[in-house]
């Protein structure tokens, strides 16, 4: 039996530890990879494998077990594995992690494992790089480029990982070697890592959430499980724990946190910052933290006419910017290159993106709305949208959403496999705005008819909005595909009635 607590780096004694990896998407891979190359046993258990990563596997030396997963497979009991390393799919309600946590097997993530061997490449002063977490239920991955390009604008060799694609073991084995990785975190990613009992558990240099709502109620089992996840984001902090300060569950998480001695909390909103906040004065984003003069004189980072320049001045962005120069200027970035990365950086596909304008109708694709607290922040960017809602609501409730800012809509078109809920919620609480429900069955029509409807409600000067506040897979392949879809249907409509579509 080997003795977890002193595997704590590359170059420990990893030999011939049994270590069942759950899982064979990217993330699984990853891992098992990691675990092959240090020398571990590896059993890899997932009910579908990707024909390419299955083919690897024996290459790299580790098994592969492919079956239902309704009860631990006999050859995982029989395995008799160490550690049980699970990608972020596997809920604490599935059968092989409660078999895992009866059994008393250790649970990491892919996380915990990368942290543990950090020191693969090191610095040339000998020590691994700086991890800056990032997590909340909207903004992360936006947050995360944002971070990260204002790194390297500060000459910082940094790179964004984690749920935002690039697993971080990748990155710690990169051979090239990181100043900084900024690690975009899921609430399941930190439900495994906040089960971490190793004598050096993961400890940031800075850490965010960015605000928290209802989601992924149905993985979490309830509201405080998902608020207790996204709260171990702050645990072990050592310089900056910065929340939002117009979202009080993110102060008072790192009220509560752990952290280690020294670590402030730097807070941000839109609204005018005290010391040690972030800020807009008159249209100024500014530092009043990490400055010798706080307590009488701001650094000016960028202004809000700049920002939108370049697409970057909706509200819920300039938040998500500020909390990402907090970030940056906690490794010393300076306002001059927060400046130069802001000019530069565009949002990606699907995050407010406007698709065409044409005859006083703009046409926006926020796919990436998928959840109420998503929704409301396109909402409040564009007031009195023809709004387009729905799909698969996580277990989430959309009636407060409804209630706070449907009711502004000019009207409504209700996608989904499943509309009751949402049209229900209209009834009760907007009753006075139009809804129209899109009853089409083929992925291929849905947009199709939902742009028609659109376009048949809105008038000079309006916006047809789709922020679905809902996941995408009762009908599209992927919040993108359900985005590109719309985008193809927009521009195939415009162009059908005159041909004089501007496309943006």
């Amino acid at each position: 039996m080997s003795d977890l607590s002193t595997l704590t780096s590359w170059y420990a004694d990893w030999k011939g530890l049994r270590v069942a990896v759950l899982g064979l998407s990217v993330t699984g891979f990853s891992a098992a990879d990691t675990l092959a190359e240090l020398g571990a046993e590896v059993l890899v258990v997932t009910e579908k494998a990707d024909e390419e990563y299955a083919r690897l596997l024996p290459v790299i030396g580790a098994r592969l077990h492919v079956g239902p997963l309704a009860e631990p497979p006999a050859e995982l009991v029989d395995f008799a594995p160490e550690v049980v390393l699970a990608s972020p799919g596997f809920p604490p309600s599935h059968p092989v992690i409660r078999w895992a946590i009866e059994n008393a097997v250790p649970l990491w993530g892919d996380v915990e494992l990368a942290w543990r061997v950090r020191d693969k490449v090191v610095r040339p002063d000998g020590s691994p790089a700086d991890w800056i977490l990032i997590t909340g239920t909207n903004g992360k991955t936006t947050t995360t480029r944002l971070t990260a390009e204002m790194l390297v604008a500060g000459g910082l060799r940094a790179a964004p990982v984690g749920n935002i694609g690039t697993p971080v073991l990748d990155a710690v084995r990169d051979p090239n070697g990181f100043d900084a990785l900024v690690v975009e975190l899921s609430s399941h990613q930190l439900w495994y890592l906040n089960r971490q009992t190793g004598p050096e558990a993961l400890s940031p240099h800075a850490a965010v959430c960015l605000n928290l709502a209802d989601d992924h109620l149905e993985w979490h089992g309830s509201a405080a499980a998902y608020r207790d996840a996204k709260a171990g984001v702050y645990a072990r902090t050592r310089v900056a724990c910065v929340y939002n300060k117009a979202d009080v569950a993110t102060r008072e998480m790192v009220e509560d946190a752990e952290v280690e001695e020294g670590a402030r909390a730097i807070g941000f909103d839109l609204g005018v910052p005290g010391p040690s906040d972030f800020g807009v004065v008159d249209g100024i984003l500014v530092d009043r933290a990490f400055l010798e003069e706080r307590a009488t004189s701001a650094l000016e980072l960028t202004t809000v006419a700049d920002l939108a320049e370049v697409g970057l001045a909706a509200p819920h962005v300039v938040a998500n910017i500020l909390a990402a120069s907090a970030l940056a200027r906690s490794l010393g970035v300076s306002p001059a290159d927060i400046h130069d990365a802001l000019e530069r950086f565009r949002l990606d596909p699907h995050r407010i993106q406007v698709v065409a304008a044409h005859a006083g109708v703009t046409w926006v694709d926020d796919s990436k709305a998928t959840n109420p607290h998503a929704a409301a922040s396109s909402l409040a960017a564009y007031p009195g949208a023809v709004w387009i809602v729905g799909g698969l609501l996580k277990g989430v409730d959309l009636s407060d959403l409804v209630r706070s800012r449907g009711v502004r809509a000019r009207a409504v078109i209700v996608i989904g496999t499943e509309r009751t809920a949402v049209v229900t919620a209209f009834e009760r609480h907007a009753p006075e705005v139009p809804v129209f429900e899109v009853d089409h069955t083929e992925t291929e029509d849905v947009m199709t008819r939902v742009v028609e409807l659109a376009a048949g409600v809105a008038q000079d000067g309006d916006t047809v909005l789709l922020a679905p506040a809902a996941a995408s897979f009762d009908q599209f392949a992927s919040y993108s595909d359900r985005g590109e879809r719309f985008a193809d249907a927009v521009r195939a409509w415009l162009a059908n009635e005159d041909g004089t579509t501007r496309q943006l």
